[in-house]
């Protein structure tokens, strides 16, 4: 599935950089305003010939150094002036593009500080007020992308996936499919929350790493001890730890896989039937959902065309037998149902 080739009104990607990374960037450009003007002062001091002092009529380093502050910040004064055509020359093709430079620099600072940090706060506001019964997804790399396009091929709106990022470019492309992006850390509560992780539907945790899943498991579970929650897990070892650590689901891709894999050597259509199985384009779907009050004291046979692979009441599994014989649903019962797509 590719992605989409225009961006949905709702997307937008809200950035929370460290506390540290605006102090570079404005030491950076510091740095750049100090070179630039250092080296219009010293084109103006080799040129100083070319210049008349109204006052005293000699041009010092001072003098120099004054002229040019005045020139860039666009003061002059007029007690200094250049008056040959090489110092004209200078001043329209060097200093003037320094000035413009230093102050699009400056104005860039204050916005990236100051205009963008309020636009960002107020995004952010309106951003939780519009979440509920929402789905977080904390990690965008393959398994976090499959996971997001499936779920919007299933109908879920975009506006309802929330996709947590530390890659900017990563994040920057979950845009591309209208869902919401926030480049963060998982694991912080702070970012968590900006999500509203107490009000949403579910997680689904692909960080990438273990021992990460297993702190964002940890850290979700504390905000919000009702939320579903469902892991990806690198190693078929840890699945324990995160069902531990109160997990809903754990998906072992490799595992899946490697299961996928052997089933196909004599089995030549499995992997087509899962496929069709699991993907909204196939054409036949598989679902989970509460038993209807009309189909409470009713037969799965009675349930055709839709077929009842599994009945799940309490905390015991009805089994095939049980089914294929005619048990009766019964209030509460949760059904895997096989629908075929007409």
């Amino acid at each position: 599935m590719q992605p989409p080739t225009h961006r949905s009104p709702t997307a937008r990607i809200l950035h929370t950089p460290s506390d540290l990374l605006p102090v570079r960037r404005i030491l950076l450009r510091l740095g750049i305003v100090a070179l630039l003007l250092c080296t219009v002062i010293v084109i103006l001091w080799f040129d100083r010939a070319g210049l008349v002092d109204h006052h005293d009529g000699d041009v010092s380093f001072v003098d120099v150094v004054y002229f040019t502050m005045v020139t860039i910040t666009t003061v002059g004064y007029g007690d200094i002036t250049p008056v040959t055509s090489q110092s004209r020359l200078i001043d329209a093709l060097v200093v003037t593009p320094v000035r413009i430079v230093i102050w699009l620099m400056f104005l860039g600072t204050a916005y990236q500080l100051v205009i963008r940090r309020y636009m960002e706060d107020y995004r952010m506001t309106v951003l939780k007020a519009s979440l509920h019964e929402h789905i977080i997804v904390c990690g965008f790399g393959n398994t976090g992308a499959a996971a997001v396009k499936e779920l919007l091929a299933k109908g879920t709106e975009p506006g309802k996936i929330v996709v947590i990022e530390q890659d900017e470019i990563r994040a920057r492309a979950a845009t591309d499919y209208g869902v919401v992006a926030l480049q963060g850390n998982c694991a912080q509560e702070a970012i968590l929350k900006d999500v509203a992780i107490e009000s949403a539907k579910a997680i689904i945790i692909a960080a990438g790493r273990d021992d990460t899943s297993v702190l964002v498991l940890l850290t979700v579970r504390h905000l919000n001890p009702s939320i579903r929650i469902i892991v990806s897990a690198k190693e078929e070892e840890n699945i324990k730890l995160f069902r531990q650590g109160g997990a809903s689901s754990v998906v072992a891709p490799s595992t899946f896989g490697g299961y996928t894999l052997a089933a196909a050597v004599e089995q030549s259509h499995m992997v087509h039937y899962l496929e069709d199985l699991l993907t909204a384009g196939g054409r036949v779907n598989l679902l989970e959902r509460l038993v209807r009050t009309e189909e409470v004291g009713k037969t799965a046979t009675d349930l055709r065309p839709s077929i009842v692979l599994r009945v799940y009441r309490g905390n015991s599994v009805v089994s095939m037998i049980e089914i294929q014989e005619g048990a009766r649903l019964q209030e509460g019962d949760l059904l895997v149902i096989l629908n075929p797509i007409t």
